[in-house]
């Protein structure tokens, strides 16, 4: 880590938008070891082959029928960020313009709040499904792994490398498999990030839109969670164990980056989704908790989550997508 490197970005942030995001970049990357993606013969086919198989055997059990991204990455800390940094910027386009009465220490600041950030997520997300929000019209969904992360992670909970990879893997392709089965999903998010965004360029919190947000995206995080134990083609409840404890025997730092960060709440989201997704699942199967995805009324509403057996007699027996 360079600190010089890290606060020199910080304070030459400039331009027009409320974060210099080429400093961000700068910064988060001066302040994060990228990690070695010198990937053996044999760890490139086991990624092709976790994908390829993951896919499969979804599609086999959800009768959800969908495609791969084309983009496909094995990344490491620096990719991730320089990808991310797309990402966030494209997500926040909408404030551009709102950089407030004091500009250079405004920009200054966020561009300081969105390294730290960035720095923190890139040495602990271990793969990602982006679809592209709020992209052009033609990009594609990508998908992508941290592979110095999975190796720490699976280091750190004594579990084998490549069986922890393969579980992680059938995560990020369930989230591949909501998308594809509702090609309706990333456009009603858009709408809801939209929203909660011009309410905030405007001074306000739009309750009502980050509510509907945060329901989607329980939705969304549960499914996968979902699929990725139940389609998972081997045993995982000792990965699952062994990961929550990870999750809870964070040093008071950590958890309080967390918590400033929102992840909180993502945690929220995975755990209070899947308890849906499983009562759900329990009552119908696999194929009958994808009925979730046919339209934006089939979604669950909040008060649903929390008592599945609401949507169950909301929402009929599905058909097979």
């Amino acid at each position: 880590m360079s600190i010089y490197r890290v606060v020199r970005a910080v304070a030459d942030a400039s331009g027009d938008e409320p974060v210099d995001w080429g400093a961000a970049a700068d910064a988060a990357k001066a302040a994060t070891e990228p990690g070695a993606i010198d990937l053996t013969a044999a760890e490139r086919a086991g990624y092709a082959a976790d994908v390829r198989e993951a896919r499969d055997r979804i599609r086999e059990v959800t009768g959800v029928g969908f495609d791969l991204p084309d983009t496909v990455e094995v990344q490491h800390r620096h990719h991730w960020i320089d990808a991310n940094v797309a990402t966030f910027r494209r997500v926040m386009r909408p404030l551009a313009d709102s950089v407030g009465p004091l500009p250079g220490l405004a920009r200054s600041v966020n561009t300081g709040s969105m390294a730290v950030s960035l720095t923190f997520l890139a040495n602990n997300v271990l793969g990602q499904y982006d679809p592209l929000l709020l992209g052009e019209a033609a990009d594609d969904h990508r998908l992508y792994f941290v592979h110095p992360n999975i190796g720490k992670v699976a280091a750190s909970l004594s579990v084998d490398e490549e069986r922890f990879r393969r579980w992680i893997a059938f995560h990020e392709v369930a989230h591949a498999a909501e998308f594809g089965a509702a090609p309706w999903l990333p456009g009603h998010l858009e709408s809801d990030v939209e929203e909660a965004l011009e309410s905030l360029k405007a001074g306000s919190i739009d309750r009502s839109a980050l509510g509907a947000l945060d329901t989607t995206m329980t939705a969304v995080e549960g499914y996968a969670e979902l699929v990725m134990d139940r389609a998972f083609d081997d045993e995982y409840a000792d990965l699952r164990a062994k990961l929550e404890a990870r999750r809870k025997g964070r040093g008071p730092l950590t958890k309080l980056i967390r918590r400033l960060l929102g992840l909180g709440m993502k945690r929220q989201q995975y755990e209070r989704g899947k308890r849906f997704f499983d009562a759900v699942a329990d009552e119908r199967g696999l194929e009958g908790a994808a009925a979730v995805w046919e339209s934006p009324e089939t979604l669950p509403t909040s008060e649903e989550i929390d008592d599945p057996d609401l949507w169950l007699r909301r929402v009929p027996s599905r058909r097979r997508l």
